[in-house]
C-alpha cells in the first residue's frame, strides 16, 4: 500500500518540528470550534446584521412636545 498524501506541506522555508506542531495544534483547535457542515452562517441568518433588519424601526415613535417640537419631529437628531 502506498503512503497517504500529507495533509500539511511546507512550501517555503525551513520549519522546525515545534513550529509544525504549533501550526497543527492551531489548525486542529480552529477546526474543532468551526460550525458543523450544513449550519447557516451569520450572514445567512442575519445574526450579525445589527439592528438594520429589526422591524421595530418601522414603528412610529412618540411625537415630541413643547417648544421646537415641530423641528424635532421632522429633523432627525435635533433633540
Amino acid at each position: 500500500m502506498s503512503e497517504p498524501e500529507p495533509r500539511l506541506r511546507i512550501m517555503r522555508g525551513d520549519a522546525t518540528a515545534e513550529e509544525i506542531a504549533a501550526l497543527a495544534a492551531v489548525l486542529a483547535a480552529r477546526a474543532a470550534t468551526a460550525a458543523p457542515r450544513g449550519a447557516t452562517s451569520e450572514a445567512e441568518t442575519g445574526a450579525g446584521a445589527g439592528r438594520w433588519r429589526d422591524p421595530a424601526g418601522r414603528l412610529r415613535g412618540t411625537t415630541p412636545r413643547g417648544p421646537g417640537a415641530w423641528r424635532a419631529a421632522f429633523l432627525p437628531g435635533y433633540r
